[in-house]
């Protein structure tokens, strides 16, 4: 089902790896297969708050064993985005949890606390599970003052075992609403997170598939960065909505396993 020229591919992880955090069919021999014919393979996720490391420890007990180098979060994209604009040292505000804590400590920015937060010259925004009203009020007067506005991404719910809870999106929604600013986003489905994770391949836009369940991240952001895409039927799209989405997705299949046969 994959075409020869494909070198690579692109992996979303809710919804093509787990659902729910229950792996989707055999995960060992999926990626026994994957590795049998030859190709690279990245896990792209917009979820930023663990780090790669947690999420190769995650794989691991699933029986797929990776490098944490494997694991590309939007934390990580955003990261690598300031660190196009920003020198090391550069202090930074930032809402969110300890994924996206430890990609910027790693480019060597400085992050600041709420009481320091005036001193910044960027503000970052994630998921924050010990989000404040202080800490919204002070991002806010940083974006209402011209300070460079970042976000890891803005998928507007997180899914739990009980259901969807909010997710960045709408916690950034306040900012927006606050400010009229649009934030710079790192994860998909713009095309940044494609980009760096192509960059970690070694790989063209052309040799490497996309594959996701999510038609209007996944799909969309592999198709914004000029990638082929392959929609999966595991998660949350049906073959219906696939079928029927603009542009035409390359390859719709049941599931990853599918997919590479």
């Amino acid at each position: 089902m994959i075409p020869s020229n494909i070198k690579a591919l692109i992996l979303d992880m809710d919804g093509v790896v787990w659902k729910s955090d229950a792996p989707i069919g055999d995960l060992p021999r999926t990626f026994t297969r994957i590795r049998e014919r030859g190709l690279k393979f990245v896990f792209a996720t917009n979820n930023g708050t663990k780090t790669p490391e947690e999420y190769r420890q995650k794989l691991s007990s699933r029986g797929v064993e990776v490098d944490s180098a494997q694991v590309v979060t939007s934390a990580l994209a955003v990261a690598h985005l300031l660190e196009r604009k920003f020198p090391r040292g550069t202090k930074i505000f930032m809402i969110g949890g300890p994924g996206v804590r430890e990609a910027l400590e790693e480019k060597g920015f400085e992050l600041l606390s709420v009481e320091n937060a005036p001193e910044a010259k960027a503000f970052v925004m994630g998921i924050d599970r010990t989000i404040t009203f202080d800490k919204v009020s002070e991002a806010t007067l940083l974006v209402r003052a011209g300070i460079p506005f970042y976000a890891t991404n803005t998928d507007r719910t997180f899914p739990t075992p009980r259901g969807e809870i909010p997710g960045a999106g709408s916690w950034l929604s306040v900012i927006t609403t606050a400010t009229r600013v649009e934030p710079i986003v790192a994860g998909k489905p713009f095309p940044t997170m494609m980009e760096f994770c192509l960059e970690r391949l070694g790989t063209s836009k052309e040799e490497t598939l996309v594959v996701g369940d999510r038609l209007e991240t996944d799909v969309a952001s592999g198709q914004a960065a000029g990638c082929p895409t392959a929609a999966v039927l595991s998660g949350v799209s049906t073959r219906e909505q696939a079928e029927a989405w603009k542009p035409k997705i390359d390859i719709v299949a049941e599931s990853l396993a599918e997919l590479v046969g």
